[in-house]
C-alpha cells in the first residue's frame, strides 16, 4: 500500500516561490488536471499507473499560473513551529526536546511569546518547574527569539524535508 498521507510535495508558485507542503495526493490531483507541472520527481524515479496514463511521483511541483499571496502578519507561536525552531533539541541540556518551557514562569508573569519559550527534555523540564534559571544555577544553550526566513513555517509541519527543496527554500544543503 502506497503511503498517501505521509508524503509531502512541495508546492512552487509558477515565479518558483515556494507556497506550501502538500499530500502526495493532492500533488497528483494537480499535475493530472493541468493546474500544475512535475519540477522534480520522486529520487527513486516512482511511477504512477492508471488504465490511461502514467504519472511521475513529484517532489517538487510548480503551478501553471501565478497565485497572489495574500500578506502575513505576526508569526504565530504554536509547538510545532518552536519545535522546529529549536531543532528538537533541549534548550538547557541539549538532549531530545519532548516539551515545552517557559524560561521565565507564567507563574511569575512571564509572557508566552517567542522569546520566553524553548524547546525542553521532560527531565530539565520537571527539575526547572516554575524556579528561574538564576536560582538553580543554570544558562541557556541558545538565546530564544522569534523564527526568521520566508520559509520556516512551511518547514515546520513537515518531519523531513526532501533535499531537493533546499534550492527553493534558500537554505543551504545539508
Amino acid at each position: 500500500m502506497f503511503p498517501w498521507g505521509r508524503r509531502k510535495v512541495l508546492l512552487l508558485n509558477a515565479t518558483f516561490e515556494p507556497l506550501t507542503a502538500l499530500s502526495l495526493r493532492r500533488a497528483v490531483v494537480l499535475v493530472v488536471c493541468g493546474k500544475a507541472e512535475v519540477v522534480h520527481g520522486d529520487p527513486a524515479g516512482l511511477v504512477l499507473h492508471s488504465s490511461t496514463s502514467e504519472v511521475l511521483v513529484p517532489s517538487v511541483i510548480r503551478l501553471s499560473t501565478y497565485v497572489r499571496v495574500p500578506y502575513r502578519g505576526r508569526v504565530p507561536l504554536t509547538r510545532a513551529g518552536l519545535m522546529h525552531r529549536d531543532r528538537y533539541r533541549c534548550a538547557y541540556c541539549g538532549g531530545r526536546a519532548e516539551t515545552i518551557d517557559h524560561v521565565v514562569p507564567r507563574s511569575r508573569g512571564g509572557p508566552h511569546t517567542w522569546t520566553n519559550c524553548v524547546a525542553c527534555c521532560a527531565k530539565c523540564n520537571h527539575r526547572k518547574a516554575d524556579k528561574l534559571l538564576s536560582e538553580l544555577g543554570w544558562r541557556l544553550r541558545v538565546v530564544p527569539a522569534a523564527p526568521r526566513g520566508p520559509h520556516w513555517r512551511l518547514l515546520a509541519g513537515v518531519a523531513e524535508a526532501d533535499p531537493q527543496w533546499l534550492p527553493y527554500l534558500g537554505e543551504p544543503a545539508a
